[in-house]
């Protein structure tokens, strides 16, 4: 049925030769059986209140697959007035015919049969062969252009019955379809005679009216070729004046030609000889000219060298004001050691001073030592005299005595040293 539909509908379309509507009987049987086909091996599907069976869900899975589906699928979803699946699913056939997309969409769901397997029985339509073939000619239909109604239509209640008449023949059918046919074919031929004898006439004008335009076009060339021979005998007339005239100039122009022949061959002369001296003024020039390449040549490397010297006087400069300020550096550190020298000299000069004073102190302690001891040794010499015993303790002191002022003046002598140094 999904066959005879599809190739009923292509026909007819074609014969009817204009873009179909809604009322079109062959596209009503076709949507019928589309629904048919759909409705296939369905499953139940249950739900809160009833059993579910609808093609709305399969359709509806088509926007996933195929991107392009997405507006069609938003358009159904807004189209107000559908409340049931299966309205929404009818609407969804027209719009796809009228995209002329319904083969690609269908295409697309019945390659993913893992996922139909959630809607349809295995023994479904869509699930076997039978639906590739379903959709294979439904390619055909993309010939067809269908301007149909949706909004507004009252797609949820429709009863889909298939009108079997439709595609059962009969004698009287074929017989009428042959006279059909031929009458078609006579109108055919009419409508294409008429349309012939049409074109014929308005060549016919057009021929008639370019026949005007070069009858008109030919009396003005006439017109213009009387205008241009009077042109010509009033052309010859000044061509014969112009060469009548044109011998004169030519024999006055010999005349002056051979008198400024003679002019030119003095001028030569004169020409030849001041050449002679503007050769001689050249190569005079050429020369100078050289003399002075050569020395603007020499002055330019004697610039190069200066330029050359001048940048290393300008960086022996750098260097020797860098030495400048290393020397400059030092001198002022030696300056420095200098004053701390001095004030370490002018230290120990003033210590020294002071140990000149202890030494002229000690000298003194060490000269009135010495007086004592001359003492003692008087008064020993002395005591010696009277008592011996007494004098030899009396010496045995006085030379204790000696030996320690001597080892307290050498003592006091080492440290005034070290104070000193």
């Amino acid at each position: 049925m999904a066959k005879l539909s599809i190739k009923g509908l292509i026909e007819s379309a074609l014969s009817f030769g204009r873009t179909l509507d809604s009322d079109y009987p062959p596209l009503q049987q076709f949507f019928v059986v589309m629904e048919h086909c759909l409705k296939h091996g369905l499953k139940v599907r249950k739900s809160f209140l009833s059993y579910n069976k609808t093609i709305w869900g399969p359709l509806e899975l088509v926007e996933k697959l195929y991107p392009e589906a997405e507006e069609i699928a938003a358009s159904v979803r807004d189209l107000p007035g559908l409340k049931t699946p299966l309205g929404r699913a009818r609407a969804w056939l027209r719009l796809a015919l009228m995209q002329k997309k319904m083969a690609d969409y269908l295409r697309c769901l019945i390659i993913q049969r893992d996922l139909l397997s959630e809607f349809y029985e295995y023994h479904a339509l869509m699930m076997e062969e039978e639906g590739a073939v379903i959709v294979g000619l439904l390619v055909g239909l993309n010939v067809i252009d269908a301007n149909l109604c949706v909004k507004g239509e009252d797609l949820d209640s429709q009863v889909g019955v298939i009108d079997f008449s439709v595609y059962l023949k009969s004698d009287d059918d074929i017989g009428g379809k042959e006279r059909d046919v031929q009458i078609a074919a006579i109108l055919d031929q009419k409508n294409y005679v008429e349309e012939l004898n049409r074109q014929l006439n308005s060549t016919v004008s057009t021929l008639h009216a370019r026949v005007d335009s070069l009858e008109k076009s030919n009396t003005k060339l006439i017109e213009e070729l009387a205008i241009a021979k009077n042109n010509i005998i009033k052309l010859q007339e000044e061509n014969h004046q112009l060469r009548s005239e044109n011998t004169l100039i030519l024999m006055k122009t010999q005349h002056h030609l051979e008198a400024t022949k003679v002019d030119v061959e003095a001028e030569l002369q004169t020409y030849k000889h001041s050449r002679q001296g503007l050769d001689e003024m050249y190569n005079e020039a050429r020369r100078q000219l050289r003399e002075e390449a050569q020395l603007r040549q020499d002055m330019e490397n004697e610039l190069v060298v200066q330029v050359s010297m001048k940048h290393e006087i300008e960086l022996a400069m750098k260097l020797l004001e860098k030495d400048i300020h290393e020397k400059q550096d030092t001198l002022i550190g030696l300056r420095q050691q200098l004053d701390e020298v001095k004030a370490i000299n002018v230290e120990m000069y003033q210590k020294l001073q002071v140990s000149e004073d202890a030494m002229k102190e000690k000298n003194e302690i060490i000269n009135r030592l010495e007086d004592k001891t001359n003492q003692i040794n008087a008064t020993m010499k002395q005591l010696e005299q009277s008592d011996k015993d007494l004098l030899t303790q009396t010496r045995t002191i006085a030379m204790s005595f000696v030996k320690c002022a001597s080892n307290e003046a050498q003592h006091q002598y080492k440290l005034v040293k070290d104070i000193s140094f």
